[in-house]
């Protein structure tokens, strides 16, 4: 018996081997400066994982295949590290790449884990979840009859998805209900429309950003073109609308902000161990077009779109590539930020190609603002700070800095980073008290709408950005 498993480990410390060598373990290791060569690798766990993998194999009471066990020992190895590092396999890596074109199958919920569970980060616009009345923070214990406990978050996740037009129900735990709440939704492509605009009033544009993805800024850039055609050039405000925005692509962050910034600006900078994580991305061509020879479709923007005063609505919902946005146009006093703290996702994630079309997603890096400032665990805190009210989802205020195992903000005790440069050093501003008792159809869009009737925070941008307008022509006169 002690020969087999002896024998069994023997095999597993060469699949161990074979595992590293696939991930590149020596190029990274020479990466990490500690000399020539390669690190020598860790004898003694990997003895230890030997054990474990060879007594599993010999006494476990079902057989168990090599492949579910080293898969398994990859997902939990990334799983340790951070929420958001994971193992992809086929289903997810392909789900992903789909993902960021824009359509894909499933309910439409960017999610994280904690304590075991999942946990809402924000429903997607226009989705299943969304019309459901899913909310940031809503934390998932249940998919159909079976406990999320236990899952990895992209076990759960490939449960959430499938087929268009099955249904799933999802048991519920939400702060302010004293009981778990069941609810079916039904499964469908999500095909998201990352950018929606209008004119609200004469003069004042809305744009709003929902997800960022492969087209974000190209749609944006022709969203923009027709809303100032449509206003003929007179603008006198601009709302770009990024609560709830879970992310997406980072050439995208840099595109959108690209739009509002003066060419060549410094939009956002990440730092990690690898002189490959190191990256500084201005608002110049290269850093938001993805390939070579492709048409600048924000050089034909109105000259004006860089000065017409400006509004960033924000929210805990807002995350990743949102505030990367909220951040750069904050930083080079381009635009005023309002609304509550945003989620604090400041890691930059690397999709890492495996052989048989898996991956892995590390986090490399973090992201900080041209300022300097680090946004991990701490988000972006508005210039104007906007009442929440007594509201249910008010109370949730779901962050990164909420999630077990987040990094930490690295600047947090930073004096040489730079405070945040608002659009005004002192803001004369009283936002007006948050309405009670709106009717719950109020705050959402009717049918063919894409605002609320009672948007309170769309409401005070607007009105800020008149009292702006009513300053300067107190001050001309």
């Amino acid at each position: 018996m002690r020969g087999k498993i002896k024998q069994l480990g023997l095999i597993a410390m060469g699949v161990c081997l074979g595992v590293m060598i696939s991930l590149n373990f020596s190029a990274v290791a020479q990466r990490e400066k500690l000399g020539p060569g390669p690190l020598p690798l860790p004898v003694e766990e990997l003895r230890s994982f030997t054990e474990v993998f060879g007594r599993i194999k010999a006494d476990y009471v079902e057989p168990v295949e090599d492949k579910k066990l080293i898969t398994e020992a990859i997902t939990g190895m990334l799983a340790g590290l951070d929420p958001h590092s994971a193992y992809l396999d086929q289903d997810a890596f392909r789900e992903m790449q789909v993902g960021t074109q824009g359509e894909f199958g499933g309910l439409g919920i960017e999610v994280g884990m904690e304590d075991g569970f999942v946990k809402v980060v924000s429903p997607i616009d226009d989705t299943p979840a969304s019309h459901a009345g899913i909310k940031a923070g809503d934390l998932i214990v249940k998919l159909d009859n079976t406990s999320i406990k236990g899952m990895t978050l992209a076990d759960a996740v490939k449960r959430m998805r499938g087929k268009p037009n099955t249904p799933i129900v999802l048991t519920l735990i939400r702060k302010g209900e004293s009981k778990p709440l069941r609810v079916t939704l039904t499964r469908a492509i999500i095909k998201i429309q990352s950018v929606k605009s209008k004119i609200l009033e004469p003069g004042y544009a809305y744009f709003r950003v929902s997800q960022f993805q492969e087209h974000t800024g190209e749609t944006l850039a022709t969203a923009i073109q027709s809303l100032f055609k449509q206003n003929q050039g007179r603008m006198r405000g601009i709302v770009l609308d990024l609560r709830n925005d879970p992310g997406g692509l980072l050439n995208g962050a840099v595109a959108v902000s690209a739009a509002f910034l003066p060419q060549n600006s410094l939009v956002v900078y990440t730092e990690g161990r690898t002189e490959e994580a190191k990256m500084r991305l201005t608002a110049s061509p290269e850093n938001y077009l993805r390939g070579r020879g492709k048409d600048d479709y924000l050089a034909r923007l109105p000259p004006e779109i860089k000065n017409v005063p400006m509004v960033v609505l924000v929210n805990s919902g807002s995350a990743s590539a949102s505030e990367i946005v909220a951040g750069a146009l904050q930083d080079h006093k381009r635009a005023v930020i309002m609304g509550t703290q945003t989620f604090g996702k400041g890691s930059v994630q690397t999709i890492l190609p495996l052989g048989n079309n898996t991956a892995i997603k590390l986090t490399t890096a973090r992201y900080y603002t041209p300022n300097g400032r680090s946004i991990q665990a701490k988000g972006i805190v508005p210039d104007i700070t906007l009442d929440e009210g007594t509201r249910a989802e008010a109370n949730l205020k779901l962050r990164e800095a909420d999630l077990t195992k987040h990094l930490i903000n690295d600047r947090s005790e930073d004096k040489t980073a730079k405070p945040a440069a608002t659009a005004n050093s002192a803001i004369d501003f009283t936002p007006a008290p948050r309405p009670k008792d709106v009717p719950e159809k109020d705050l959402k869009p009717e049918p063919g709408e894409i605002v609320a009737k009672a948007d309170y925070e769309l409401s005070q941008a607007i009105a800020f950005l008149k009292s702006r307008g009513n300053t300067a022509r107190a001050s001309a006169n």
